[in-house]
């Protein structure tokens, strides 16, 4: 457990010693900004939905998601590989479960960090609304929870692809690759009707938007929760099957 916590402060540091993690906190901070600009304008208006809830139908959250995980992931694994550290690395006393799972965690973190500017925002639109409802703990909560589980499961599929190549930009292509793919795949089950078929319905369970809205509008639901949390393991473990293929070679 101490590799596996002194790795994840590595790699952690690695963000915040770099001019990359400054720029995507600052990319992200800008359209999170933008976007409240938006909400405030539409706020002059009443309306009955949530301010998490009108950020989420603003294309703005997706669009921070889908930019910035390669970018985060892209350095995971391929820059250890390209700098000629990752051999050293792996012939260390740690695992390469340790590892997969120490890279996955740093960039979680900071996953988490870069989305934090959002209470600011939401303070900003109470104060200048007087909307008690901008703050409210529930709300806010499950919204930042749907943020974790998406999160999470765009960071593992930037891992998986880092962990394929030596080069980050290769990764960043992949990984957006990766995560455009599950966007289309949202958005199709978002617009195909519903039936009675088993495809159709298994494709529901990949209604993303749906999913996301309720988490925006403060409403948990389990199934969406297990499915995100399942899908990142996934790809963690074909992270970690990648990692191991380098004793097969």
């Amino acid at each position: 457990m101490r590799a596996y916590w002194t790795l994840t402060r590595r790699e952690l540091a690695g963000f915040f010693l770099s001019l990359s993690g400054y720029i995507i906190i600052a990319a992200a901070l800008f359209l999170m900004g933008y976007s409240f600009i938006v909400i405030l304008v539409k706020l002059q208006k009443p309306t009955p939905m949530p301010v998490t809830e009108l950020f989420y139908v603003t294309p703005f959250f997706w669009l921070i998601l889908l930019l910035t995980t390669p970018v985060i992931t892209m350095r995971l694994f391929a820059l250890e590989k390209f700098s000629g550290t990752f051999e050293t690395l792996m012939t260390t006393p740690v695992s390469d479960f340790q590892v997969v799972a120490a890279k996955f965690t740093a960039a979680l973190v900071f996953y988490v960090l870069m989305w934090l500017p959002m209470l600011g925002c939401l303070l900003v639109v109470r104060h200048f609304t007087s909307d008690t409802a901008a703050l409210d703990g529930r709300v806010v909560g499950s919204t930042f929870l749907g943020i974790l589980l998406l999160g999470g499961l765009f960071v593992s599929l930037g891992c998986c692809a880092s962990a394929l190549t030596r080069s980050q930009v290769i990764a960043a292509m992949i990984s957006l690759g990766f995560g455009a793919s599950v966007f289309l795949l949202g958005y199709l089950a978002s617009q195909l009707p519903a039936q009675e078929t088993w495809q159709a319905q298994v494709l529901g369970c990949f209604a993303l938007f749906e999913q996301m809205h309720d988490f925006a509008r403060g409403v948990v639901d389990t199934r969406p929760v297990v499915l995100l949390a399942s899908l990142t393991f996934f790809f963690l473990f074909l992270t970690l099957r990648v990692v191991e293929s380098r004793r097969w070679k």
